[in-house]
């Protein structure tokens, strides 16, 4: 239930004390949790015109570093189905090995219209591993 997903930081992800901006570490574990979405077989755009979304109602996060323009960063996930509803992630950020971003984060299963559904079957069967 681990993935790995790396990243590269760009100018525009910086402020300007030339280091990646607070809330870009949000987008950038959601890029990897997206990644693991597709890795697992799911489409969430199929989802989604079936009226199911994944909705993030949790982040715990702590900024223990800072990463700038040119590094390159790993962002390691490891996630667990927890019940019918809940997938929780715990996500870092690393550059060169060391953790610079540390969060944890609580997505549902939703419909459209904003009532907490089962997971789909293939995420809870697996236990949301891609491997398995």
């Amino acid at each position: 239930m681990s993935h790995t997903f790396p990243v590269r930081i760009f100018y525009e992800d910086t402020d300007m004390a030339g280091v990646v901006y607070y809330a870009n570490y949000l987008r950038y574990i959601e890029r990897a949790r997206s990644d693991i979405v597709e890795q697992i077989g799911l489409d969430q755009r199929a989802m989604r015109d079936e009226g199911l979304v994944f909705v993030v109602t949790r982040v715990e996060a702590d900024y223990i570093g800072a990463a700038r323009f040119g590094d390159r960063l790993e962002v390691q996930t490891t996630h667990q189905a927890v019940g019918p509803v809940r997938w929780v992630f715990d996500q870092d950020v690393l550059r060169d090995g060391k953790v610079i971003f540390r969060a944890k984060v609580t997505a549902v299963c939703m419909t459209t219209a904003g009532k907490p559904t089962r997971l789909p079957a293939k995420l809870r069967l697996s236990d949301g591993d891609p491997a398995a």
